[in-house]
This record gives C-alpha cells, sequence and structure tokens, in this order.
C-alpha cells in the first residue's frame, strides 16, 4: 500500500528503502537500551507504552497522504517511522522478556504458538489491507490498525501481570564474547535481511513483471505466511521437547531459505523465465524455513547467555530479548536498503540471489561450527 503512494509522492526505490531501514536503526537502538533496562522501567509498562505509541504512529503514518510530495512528505515518513520503532522495539523487547519469564521450560513453544497469530496477521493483512486500500484509499487501512492496536492499550493493562526482579550488572559485551550467541545472531540477521528485502520490494516487482494489482500481489504474500503460521508452533513444540536439534533445525532451514532466494527470481545465470507459481512456491519454502530457523534462536541464545553465568532472571531475558531484536532489526536495515539498491541499480533476481548468498554461508559457518564442537 504504502510503496505505491511513496512512489507518487516522489521517492525513489533507494529512498523507500531508506525509510524502512531508518525504522530498523531505531529499532535496533531502542531494543539496546531497553533490554539492558527492562527491569528499571518495567515489563509490563514498557510493553503498554509501546503499545500506545506504534498505535499513535500508525494512525499518523496513514495521514502522510495529505502532506505535499517531495522533500515535506519524504522528511515526514522518517520521523513518524523512527518514533514508531522505539514504540515497537519497548512492546516487543518486554513482550518476548515477559514470555520466557513465565514459561521459562517451554519457550519455544510458547513462542511459536503466538507466532501463529503473527502469520495470521501476515495471512490477513496485506489481502485485507489491499481490499480496503482499493475501496477506501490509502488512509482507511492505517487509520483500522492503529485504532487496534490502541484497543491492546487497556486490555493488556488489565491482563498483564506485573513482574518484580532486581537488576543486573552484565552486560552485551560479555554475551557477545560466546562464539555459538554470534554464529546465532548472524543466523537472525540473515532471516530479518531477507524479509526485510521482500517487504521493500516484492510488491513492485509483482507488479510489474506480472501486472497484478494491489489485492492480488496481497494474496501472494500468502505463500510465505501460511506456511510460516504452521511451521512455527510445530518447530517450537520439537525443539522443546528436543533441545539438542535446535541446531539442526536451523541449518536445515538456512539451507531451505537459500534455495528459495535463489530460485524467487530466480537467479540470472539459471536461466529460467520468471514465473509466478514460481514465485509463490519460493515464498512458500523461505515461509516453512523461517519458521524452522527462527523459532529454535531465541531460546538457544538464552541457553547460552545461562552457561555464560549469567542470572536466570527478568534482567538476563530482557538483554536476551534486546539482542535478538537489535540483530533482527540490523538485518531489517540491511535488507531494505542493500536490497533496494541491487534492484534499482542491477535488477531483483540478483538481489534475491545476495539474499540467497547469505543464508548460504550461514549455513555453512554453522556446520563448521557443529563439526569443531564435535570433534573437540
Amino acid at each position: 500500500i504504502y510503496f505505491l503512494s511513496a512512489v507518487k509522492k516522489g521517492a525513489s526505490q533507494t529512498v523507500i528503502g531508506l525509510i524502512f531501514g531508518c525504522y530498523a536503526v531505531c529499532n535496533l537502538i531502542g531494543s539496546l537500551i531497553l533490554g539492558k533496562y527492562i527491569v528499571q522501567i518495567g515489563a509490563k509498562f514498557m510493553l503498554v507504552t509501546g503499545l500506545f505509541v506504534s498505535s499513535g504512529c500508525t494512525i499518523l503514518f496513514g495521514l502522510l497522504n495529505r502532506v505535499p510530495a517531495g522533500p515535506a512528505f519524504i522528511s515526514l515518513c522518517f520521523v513518524v517511522r523512527s518514533v514508531d520503532a522505539v514504540g515497537f522495539a519497548a512492546a516487543m523487547t518486554s513482550s518476548f522478556a515477559m514470555t520466557a519469564k513465565i514459561f521459562p521450560n517451554n519457550v519455544a513453544t510458547v513462542l511459536g504458538s503466538l507466532e501463529i497469530f503473527t502469520g495470521l496477521g501476515l495471512i490477513l493483512g496485506p489481502p485485507v489491507g489491499g481490499w480496503f486500500y482499493q475501496s477506501f484509499g490509502y488512509e482507511v487501512p492505517f487509520m483500522l490498525l492503529g485504532c487496534f492496536l490502541l484497543i491492546m492499550v487497556p486490555f493488556n493493562i488489565y491482563v498483564l501481570p506485573k513482574i518484580d526482579a532486581d537488576p543486573s550488572k552484565d552486560s552485551f559485551i560479555r554475551l557477545l564474547t560466546k562464539v555459538k550467541i554470534v554464529l546465532i545472531c548472524y543466523v537472525i540477521f540473515t532471516l530479518s535481511a531477507g524479509l526485510g528485502f521482500l517487504d521493500a520490494t516484492l510488491s513492485l516487482y509483482a507488479i510489474n513483471t506480472f501486472g497484478l494489482s494491489t489485492g492480488y500481489v496481497g494474496l501472494i504474500m500468502l505463500g510465505l505466511s501460511l506456511p510460516y503460521c504452521l511451521a512455527s508452533p510445530l518447530i517450537g513444540y520439537f525443539t522443546d521437547k528436543y533441545p539438542a536439534t535446535r541446531s539442526w533445525f536451523m541449518v536445515t532451514g538456512g539451507a531451505a531459505t537459500a534455495l528459495g532466494f535463489c530460485l524467487l527470481g530466480p537467479v540470472p545465470f539459471l536461466h529460467i523465465p520468471s514465473q509466478l507459481w514460481l514465485l509463490i512456491i519460493m515464498l512458500g519454502v523461505i515461509g516453512f524455513s523461517l519458521g524452522m530457523t527462527a523459532i529454535p534462536t531465541f531460546p538457544e541464545i538464552i541457553t547460552c547467555a545461562y552457561e555464560q553465568g549469567y542470572e536466570e532472571g527478568l534482567s538476563t531475558l530482557g538483554m536476551v530479548s534486546g539482542l535478538f531484536g537489535a540483530v533482527w532489526s540490523l538485518g531489517m536495515f540491511y535488507g531494505p536498503v542493500v536490497g533496494g539498491l541491487i534492484t534499482q541499480h542491477l535488477s531483483f533476481e540478483w538481489a534475491a540471489a545476495v539474499q540467497g548468498g547469505l543464508a548460504f554461508f550461514a549455513v555453512s559457518i554453522s556446520l563448521f561450527s557443529m563439526y569443531c564442537i564435535a570433534y573437540a
């Protein structure tokens, strides 16, 4: 929805990528700071405040269509997205930490189950948003989403428990001294970079290549979101029951992600023509592999943190949540910005191939690390 309006307002593919990228940068900074001070701020207060800020920014984003084209529109896009990013960082960092605190033995299962609703949002968001856009214009989808988020504020104030904890003196730096955590962070980076790339480029590619309307582009996104929605709870339950399988799921999922991106275009040197059915199938592969890879990463970092001697409590969980959110945001910055540049100067096919290369490199270093650990 936003891409078409932004292009009409004079924003290039690169500028659109930078607007998405600034969201990721502010999210990264916010995740690290809020994750470090989650105990001092309060997990419940952080979540509720983040929801409130994000809801307001979503409503404001819907009003940007009334701003004159050119620098004024682009500047306000940067401002609103930046503030929204901090609100989202607060909500996500606190929600992940609270989930791990309340369900310490079933972190992956609960997160995987919650990701069903993320998948439902991805499933319903594009087609419903596209329909509202076609029927009522640019403003209505953002207004409805912002109001829905606003309703969640009093609901969460009433439902969520208050969690008291003592602040910790540990830091992110010591967390990153463990090689395995750094490798997991790179895996997270490749996943979010791929998603960020698709967010910034897939809609325009599908419209220009296959002549699709906005509504049909939303339906295509079902190929990504539905498999993710199905995979997340299954992988979460299985990895909680058999924790030793987490690394193998990350490797297998990464390999599938690499294959999916290389055939998404497909990559030009294969000389395979672009086909709509192939695009949808590869989105399905990427969606399922995302669930395979992403769900085990968070509990695995928690396990590594405890092995490093971190205290078992909200403070550690907040730092892990902040680190997860920061690395995810770093990928969400890289994906739209670099992917947008490659798409603009080369092609979507080459940009997708680069994302596949990142995932393949993650698989390679993960396998090497697992081999070294087994040999030792």
